[in-house]
């Protein structure tokens, strides 16, 4: 069997907490922020961890080795 691989695009977006969390960025920042009020802007600031079920998933598909 071949080794498996860390997918290079959730190196970047998803982290691993000591833990076992998974920690990413907020949703809702890429682009469109001058229909956002400044309260939703000031709220996104920063990084969230995943529902259990979302990080489980994101470390058996994508993050094998993490």
């Amino acid at each position: 069997m071949p080794k498996l691989k860390t997918k290079s695009g959730a190196k970047k977006r998803f982290k691993i907490t000591g833990s076992g969390e998974v920690v990413s960025a907020q949703a809702g920042k890429r682009h469109g922020m001058i229909k956002r009020t400044t309260k939703q802007i000031r709220n996104l600031r920063g990084t969230r961890v995943l529902f259990k079920t979302d990080g489980d998933n994101i470390k058996k598909y994508w993050l094998p080795n993490g």
